[in-house]
């Protein structure tokens, strides 16, 4: 079992760091970060890592093998390499130890690491933006709570569109810093200077009496400015459609929040949550079109 050490001086860097970064509060950390448990949730448990790489489990098999050299007993030895063999067969598969120990210690580290995830990336975002994640997750705790509330929302239905909510949330959470990135890099690109380059480079292609390296020269200037123009446009492309889903996302909430009392089983819920979601897969794929347009810049 590990001690608590390095996940309470985590726990107290994430604090300052909340703090000094005007990031969300608490409670709507604690809500943004379902999604990556949920995620994590699904993965394979390092339990053979947990029952081995802790302090207590190392100090012992240390400390016995120490003991053993100095009392120059081989069969100490022998003793304490067996038992350690029987601790990492039979402890990490050990459904009451996973119960006690290893499952509350692991979502206690998936909880810290995505928390800290959560604000170092909404502190990407300048204040309006985090205001408006930090109202979208206070509009999904709300939306949980009033589903809780109606009693057609029960069970696995219940736990399966919630969790498109979650899913929804760290997507508008992408988009907002994917935004917010694409608009620094447009900040800095002088589009008055790219369009003198252009008319001056092509008017070079143009001139009369030039020779043919200075031409060619001169249309490989050109290439390369029309295709950064190329580049601005999709951004700007990219841009419009985002923040219009950002837009969507945040109107449907509020919307699913105005609803969800009344209806009458999760599937009125599902496809308005299934149409977001698509729209939201379709600007990722936007994205990464957008993205290999820029590596090479």
């Amino acid at each position: 079992m590990t001690g608590n050490t390095g996940l309470d001086r985590k726990q107290r860097a994430l604090d300052r760091q909340l703090q000094t970064k005007a990031a969300a509060p608490r409670d709507d950390v604690g809500a943004a970060t379902r999604a990556y448990l949920k995620q994590s949730a699904t993965q394979k448990k390092p339990y053979l890592k947990m029952a081995f790489a802790n302090p207590y489990n190392l100090s012992l098999l240390l400390g016995g093998l120490l003991a053993a050299g100095v009392l120059a007993s081989p069969f100490l030895a022998v003793l304490v390499v067996g038992l350690e063999i029987l601790w990492i067969v039979f402890g990490p598969e050990s459904k009451f130890l996973q119960r006690l120990l290893w499952d509350p210690r692991l979502e206690k580290e998936q909880a810290i690491q995505a928390q800290i995830e959560y604000a170092q990336r909404i502190a990407t975002l300048a204040e309006g933006e985090r205001r408006r994640v930090q109202q979208l997750v206070s509009r999904e705790a709300e939306i949980n709570r009033l589903a809780g509330q109606n009693p057609s929302f029960t069970g696995e239905l219940l736990r399966t569109e919630l969790g498109k909510t979650d899913r929804l949330v760290t997507s508008f959470i992408d988009m907002a810093v994917t935004c917010a990135r694409y608009e620094q890099y447009l900040a800095g690109i002088d589009l008055g200077g790219l369009e003198r380059d252009r008319r001056k480079w092509e008017a070079t292609t143009k001139a009369q009496g030039r020779d043919d390296a200075e031409i060619e020269i001169a249309k490989k200037n050109l290439a390369i400015v029309l295709k950064r123009f190329d580049k601005v446009k999709e951004i700007q492309r990219y841009l419009t459609i985002a923040r219009g889903q950002l837009d969507l996302i945040e109107n449907s909430f509020q919307l699913i929040s105005d609803q969800i009392v009344t209806m009458q089983s999760p599937q009125e819920l599902s496809g308005q949550l299934d149409e977001l979601l698509d729209g939201v897969e379709s600007i990722r794929e936007t994205a990464i079109d957008t993205e290999k347009l820029l590596s090479p810049l």
